[in-house]
């Protein structure tokens, strides 16, 4: 079975791979900096941006810690990732990558169901 995904603050319609760059651009445009999209299997894959960079979490289920994609080497630190709830965190560089990767990496989750090959993730398990 193919997961499908919908994004879970906005509608039960399922977004395609294909239109995941424009929604994400959109919701950044009109600054909604987390995305969260929710799988037909109970996957949950987050998007969190300062519009530099962004964090991308994939993750089992609510309380499963998962998964997240690294940049290797990357250092210093990034503020300004704005949570829905308010929060305003900060991340270490390495456990962030450049927004355009990280769309592309949402996307491809999206589309497959898991990491593009040669992405850079670590297990948070």
């Amino acid at each position: 079975m193919i997961e499908s995904w919908v994004i879970g603050d906005d509608s039960p319609v399922p977004v395609s791979s294909a239109v995941v760059p424009e929604v994400l651009r959109s919701r950044i445009g009109s600054g909604r900096f987390e995305t969260r999209l929710t799988s037909s299997s109970g996957r949950l894959l987050t998007f969190v941006t300062n519009t530099e960079r962004a964090m991308v979490m994939l993750s089992e289920d609510d309380g499963d810690p998962g998964e997240h994609a690294v940049d290797p080497g990357a250092q210093g630190v990034s503020r300004g990732f704005l949570l829905s709830n308010g929060q305003d965190d900060e991340y270490p560089d390495e456990d962030t990558v450049p927004v355009g990767e990280a769309i592309g990496l949402v996307e491809q989750i999206v589309g497959t169901g898991s990491w593009p090959a040669g992405a850079h993730w670590v297990a948070d398990r």
